[in-house]
């Protein structure tokens, strides 16, 4: 989603646009799709993430035919590799990579083991293997092995001029990694100013959550404090937990569960929310929903987990709360309902630091940095 609003955002401002990716039957379509590599096969997965032949064929012709100024990278691991980067750097082009997850410093892509942050592999790559962190077990996690290893800190910082992290969380936990803190500068993602024009400020007497219904979102610990509170909460969102939870709160007048809803359908009821639940039990990097509800002036309680706490000023524009912990979430939500909130300064607040246009400006500097 964010390369695709980037892509657009550019095209906006009179820029030329080329995307490389891999074909996929649920692609959009696009015209430079001739360019990109076939859907990954079994023999793939051993190939792809080392950088395979095709991928590397498919990108040089692009580059021949594009002719570009700067490679902006998004997650590339596996199914196109960072042989793209190096193919770029050595071509004199700039190479500009936004980090949506912490693969560079963990093969699974999470720094997590048994639900709990984990930074073995920081010191030793050889965990990943010992632990069997990647899907397919022990082959997975071999390959996974083989990756960070030939796609090291050291190799990868020498093609890219910089990385863009949507947080200080994830800046701080690439560095702790290996990474120089000189590549590194902090771009939060954006929205559409126009998708949350003119808010309405008129709030009611209940609470949203925005998201996967997830184990990892958080989504049960929230419905066992909602479950103890006299204050209506509003589920919106699909995912493996979402009828397990509906059953097992089917006599809780107070929790409602919407599913999978769409913009028009959810804005409405964020808007006269008195503010959003962000409960995540993983370490989110720069959550759009939180960025959304405050664009549209509804305060966020939030985990202090991940990148979640960098977006939340206490008591101006919302709280946050021990990630994982009922007592003080239950707290907390009685504590946001007792507090009074200038929705229309969290709005303005909100719309300066995450607009399209401050991200616009930022990201062309990154481009001539």
């Amino acid at each position: 989603m964010v390369l695709l609003n980037t892509e657009q955002l550019l095209k906006s401002k009179g820029h030329e646009v080329a995307v490389y990716s891999m074909q996929h039957p649920q692609n959009i379509q696009s015209v430079w799709s001739h360019y990109w590599p076939t859907t990954m096969s079994v023999t793939d997965a051993f190939i792809r993430p080392f950088g395979s032949r095709q991928v590397k064929d498919g990108f040089i012709r692009l580059l021949d035919d594009f002719l570009p100024d700067v490679v902006h990278l998004h997650n590339i691991h596996t199914q196109l590799s960072p042989v793209i980067a190096e193919i770029a750097h050595k071509r004199g082009i700039r190479v500009v990579w936004t980090l949506h997850d912490t693969k560079l410093v963990c093969p699974c892509y999470t720094c997590t083991r048994n639900s709990h942050w984990c930074e073995e592999c920081f010191d030793d790559k050889t965990a990943v293997f010992r632990h069997r962190c990647m899907p397919g077990g022990l082959i997975g996690s071999l390959i996974g092995y083989k990756e960070i290893k030939k796609w090291n800190s050291h190799r990868l910082q020498q093609c890219v001029d910089l990385f863009l992290p949507p947080s200080q969380f994830m800046m701080d936990t690439m560095i702790r990694g290996g990474y120089d803190a000189q590549k590194f500068r902090v771009l939060y993602n954006f929205i559409d100013l126009s998708k949350v024009s003119m808010p309405c400020f008129e709030k009611q007497d209940y609470y949203v959550f925005l998201g996967r219904v997830n184990e990892e979102k958080g989504v049960r610990t929230l419905c066992k404090a909602a479950a103890m509170i006299d204050k209506r909460l509003i589920v919106i969102g699909g995912g493996d937990l979402l009828m397990e939870l509906k059953h097992e709160y089917r006599n809780v007048k107070n929790i409602e569960f919407l599913g999978q809803c769409s913009w028009e359908e959810l804005r409405p009821i964020v808007e006269g929310a008195r503010f959003m639940v962000i409960p995540s039990e993983c370490s989110e990097n720069n959550p759009l929903s939180v960025i959304e509800c405050l664009s549209l002036g509804t305060p966020v309680l939030g985990a202090r987990i991940g990148g979640i706490p960098e977006l939340i000023k206490e008591n101006l524009n919302g709280m946050t709360f021990e990630s994982g912990n009922v007592d003080d979430l239950k707290k907390k939500i009685v504590m946001m309902f007792n507090s009074s909130y200038d929705y229309h300064i969290i709005a303005q607040d909100a719309n300066k630091r995450f607009s399209s246009a401050t991200f616009y400006d930022k990201l062309l500097d990154m481009y001539r940095y």
